[in-house]
């Protein structure tokens, strides 16, 4: 692996879907790490995360969309207003983010967990 940084960038933007999961990791909260004995997990919709980084550090919401083409999160609640007055979502990288509370559990996230 390249230690230049625009080898760095291609690679992540030529990155394939199996591989975008790993990207799209963000770190779990104490509890939740002592509960699964997990460091971090792949952020879902519907997850609850604290904002940890930038201009909304501190605020907490719920996952509304996981971009996988631009690796980014959309948060409840980091929002902007354009300037015919609507409001926008702000895209948060995941790992400026911490999982807080989990979403709806499946099968498949169940064995994820249990691993």
């Amino acid at each position: 692996m390249s230690k230049q940084p625009r080898k760095q960038r291609k690679r992540m933007y030529e990155a394939k879907l199996h591989q975008r999961h790993k990207f799209l990791h963000a770190t779990l909260s104490k509890e939740l790490r002592e509960k699964y004995g997990k460091r971090a997990i792949r952020v879902r919709k519907g997850d609850k995360v604290k904002v940890m980084r930038g201009s909304f550090a501190g605020h907490s919401g719920k996952v509304l969309e996981v971009d996988m083409k631009s690796l980014r999160i959309l948060v409840d609640g980091v929002v902007t207003k354009k300037a015919d007055g609507t409001e926008v979502g702000i895209p948060i990288h995941p790992s400026n983010v911490m999982i807080t509370e989990l979403g709806e559990e499946d099968e498949v996230r169940r064995k994820i967990l249990e691993r």
